[in-house]
């Protein structure tokens, strides 16, 4: 007990429930915040669903005073992150709270978790990997988030901060008016990928998206490899992942480079589904999901979001590899403005300290928009 609080942990369907449906009780009031589909919210955090439970485990827990959920939290060990990144370190998420008690309440209660589990760190906010929701957002408020974004009260920073948490890495995305033409820079350098009889850029193809999607996300492990945070999609996640993205997936928003016949690069835009989805309040039925689906026949939104992009490690730091992201970029740009219409594009989340993906990013008028941070303790 903590100033009237108590933790209780969440285990039946009632209590899951209860644990989803607090964030609506958070941001009623909240004219940024877009009510995400309940039932992805439930897959997530559902074993039976989700295969990141094939290698990692989680706790889910409620925060009540008087009665009433003040707060919530999950804490989550995977041995991914254990083999990847660093031993002992243990990572939680999920995080919402009305106030500092129950924030410091609940945050206590992942770390002796974590702690009784043989974690000797811990990070967080993450949601629940590094390919869900990571960090906390502490700039760029006032903007909706694009979809597979989160959205945080501003009070947050400093409830987890008085909790002893420092900085570990900062994630921004950048926001860009795509109906402008690129400068000639990038012009010559679309030009130059054109004529190398090498490369060829392709479409995404649907009635094999398990094959493109399995290669994409096979690139993904590959292209990141190297960055701070990553952790390989296993197999079963990659399967998982064509799953949930094939209805938001439009075959020109979505590009595969190929040098020699082999996959080396792709980029995966996605209309911004936040758009279509926020009047919705969360709910899929009885008329939501017609409703979405209708919408997603044609989308009709203002924003896309660049979500994955990446180039084969072989070819980091190479002039063709250069050459093959902004073609990427290129094409993908003028399908979205001449087919659809949209006006803007994010970028991101990047590693605020990965350049070459910094400075593909920042292209010209693009601004950081959101800025999220991955907090991190000694425990």
């Amino acid at each position: 007990m903590n100033d009237g609080i108590s933790i209780e942990p969440v285990s039946t369907k009632r209590e899951r429930n209860a644990f989803v449906d607090f964030a609506w009780h958070i941001y009623a009031a909240d004219p940024a915040w877009v009510p995400p589909l309940k039932a992805e919210v439930h897959a997530l955090i559902d074993p039976a669903k989700n295969p990141w439970f094939q290698h990692g485990r989680a706790a889910l827990w409620v925060a009540r005073r008087g009665g009433s959920i003040v707060g919530r939290i999950s804490a989550q060990i995977d041995e991914l992150v254990q083999e990847h990144m660093q031993r002992g370190l243990g990572q939680w998420g999920m995080f919402e709270a009305l106030d500092e008690a129950a924030a410091a309440a609940l945050i206590g209660q992942a770390e002796q978790w974590l702690r009784d589990g043989g974690m000797s760190a811990a990070m967080g906010p993450i949601s629940l990997s590094i390919w869900d929701e990571p960090g906390l957002l502490i700039e760029g408020f006032e903007q909706p988030p694009m979809a597979m974004m989160g959205h945080h009260r501003p009070t947050y920073r400093a409830w987890i901060e008085a909790a002893g948490y420092t900085k570990a890495k900062d994630l921004v995305t950048y926001d860009l008016d795509i109906a402008k033409e690129q400068p000639e820079l990038i012009k010559k350098m679309v030009a130059a990928t054109e004529r190398n009889p090498r490369v060829r850029i392709r479409n995404v193809d649907k009635s094999k998206f398990a094959h493109d999607s399995a290669i994409i996300l096979n690139l993904l492990n590959d292209a990141w490899s190297d960055n701070w945070g990553f952790v390989p999609l296993t197999d079963a996640e990659i399967a998982y992942a064509g799953k949930k993205l094939k209805p938001v997936i439009f075959e020109d928003m979505v590009r595969i480079a190929e040098l020699d016949g082999e996959p080396v690069g792709f980029m995966l835009t996605i209309p911004d589904v936040n758009e279509l989805i926020r009047d919705l309040n969360g709910e899929l039925f009885p008329f939501g999901f017609i409703k979405l689906l209708w919408r997603l026949r044609k989308p009709k939104v203002s924003r896309v979001r660049v979500p994955l992009m990446g180039v084969t490690k072989r070819l980091h730091g190479t002039r063709l590899g250069g050459q093959i992201a902004y073609t990427l970029i290129e094409y993908i740009r003028r399908a979205c403005v001449e087919n659809y219409g949209v006006r803007r594009g994010e970028f991101g989340w990047v590693l605020e300290d990965n350049q070459g993906m910094m400075s593909i990013a920042a292209l010209p008028g693009a601004v950081i928009n959101h800025r999220y941070r991955v907090y991190q303790k000694s425990l």
